[in-house]
């Protein structure tokens, strides 16, 4: 009988514990620049070639990464 009760305030406290989940909500990214702007890094962060600051020059260098499949790794069989 002890240990039946003592399974059931277990099970119990399990199950209220789901119910103290705080709510979880997706802040995004908070910026005050556009992305072409840049971050002022230095070169191994940048692509080669690119201009910070035009916007065409940062689309045409997404519209490339997509054509060539960004993290599209080769597969091993």
């Amino acid at each position: 009988m002890k240990t039946v009760l003592i399974l059931s305030a277990a099970v119990a406290a399990f199950a209220l514990a789901g119910c103290a989940e705080r709510e979880q909500t997706a802040s995004g990214i908070k910026s005050d620049a556009a992305p072409w702007q840049g971050t002022n890094k230095q070169p191994p962060f940048m692509a080669a070639g690119w201009k910070q600051g035009d916007k065409a020059d940062w689309e045409s260098k997404l519209k490339v990464r997509t054509v060539n499949g960004q993290n599209d790794y080769v597969k091993v069989p």
